[in-house]
């Protein structure tokens, strides 16, 4: 299945990462750390102009909703709710 997202919003496939470690070997998962989340934007609509398919961008954690296709887990958010795009 494919999403085509209307307008201004975009679609980011969450980016896996691995979880942190703290000194005392306990290991912290993603919804317990306030820092803004990443991904993969996948498709964008129409009135999009600063991101494009393939850019990885960041969010914030509450940013958008969230869907699931084939046990994959995607963001609807608007194109102002990106806070940057990662440079490679």
């Amino acid at each position: 299945m494919k999403i085509k997202p209307l307008k201004d919003r975009v679609v980011v496939k969450f980016a896996s990462e691995e979880l942190e470690k703290t000194p005392g070997g306990i290991y912290v998962p993603d919804v317990a750390k306030e820092k803004p989340q990443k991904g993969t934007v996948m498709e964008v609509g129409s009135e999009v102009k600063e991101v494009k398919a393939g850019d990885t961008v960041l969010f914030d954690k509450y940013a958008g909703s969230k869907i699931k296709i084939d046990d994959v887990e995607y963001l609807i958010i608007k194109e102002e709710e990106i806070l940057g795009i990662i440079q490679k």
